[in-house]
């Protein structure tokens, strides 16, 4: 059977252009003077979220790109500086909130990350919207696919740094979901009995 998400899915640079915004959003929500609990679930939700775009772009960007353009340098640097982001998620993860080292290790992974994205904003995602024009989508597909497996293997983990993350949004949310079961299913219940 035909695949047809491909047709409707974003393009494989759309998608690694929103990753590249949604990682400098959270680097801006990061405050020094925040409570611990936020900073390590701001911390915690960007090093998810960076740890599963740089195995997307390993696995299924790279090689793309790379059987199109042979020996880039912006591309051959590109998986080191993901090992080196892995370096410093890996040394943020061992010590906490509360060490004085936190705020200065969460700005250096913001520093190369950034400089990470500005490479591939200004090489290789315009070298693959020219080099790889017809396989966008169809990578863009992929990319989908690989994504839900990837958190699908830590909901929770990601559940409770989004909640940390959004502290405000999540207790509105939760407000309204509480109220409505609780005024939802005695309702229900009523009718229910009701009818017997």
């Amino acid at each position: 059977m035909p695949d047809n998400t491909s047709s409707i899915s974003p393009t494989i640079t759309s998608m690694i252009r929103l990753d590249h915004m949604h990682a400098l959003a959270a680097f801006h929500r990061y405050n020094v003077d925040s409570p611990w609990w936020r900073k390590r679930a701001i911390v915690n939700s960007t090093c998810i979220a960076l740890e599963i775009h740089a195995r997307l772009e390993e696995e299924i960007f790279y090689p793309a790109l790379g059987s199109v353009l042979t020996d880039d340098a912006t591309l051959n640097k590109s998986r080191p500086e993901h090992d080196e982001m892995r370096a410093t998620i890996d040394k943020l993860r061992t010590i906490g909130p509360e060490n004085a080292a936190y705020d200065g290790l969460f700005q250096q992974l913001m520093r190369e990350v950034m400089h990470h994205v500005a490479d591939e904003e200004t090489v290789l995602l315009p070298a693959a919207e020219r080099a790889l024009k017809s396989d966008l989508r169809s990578l863009g597909a992929r990319m989908t696919r690989r994504r839900l497996q990837l958190l699908g293997e830590r909901p929770g983990e990601i559940a409770v740094n989004t909640a940390g993350t959004f502290p405000v949004a999540t207790f509105l949310v939760g407000s309204i979901l509480l109220f409505g079961i609780t005024h939802c299913l005695p309702q229900s219940r009523r009718r229910r009995q009701a009818v017997y």
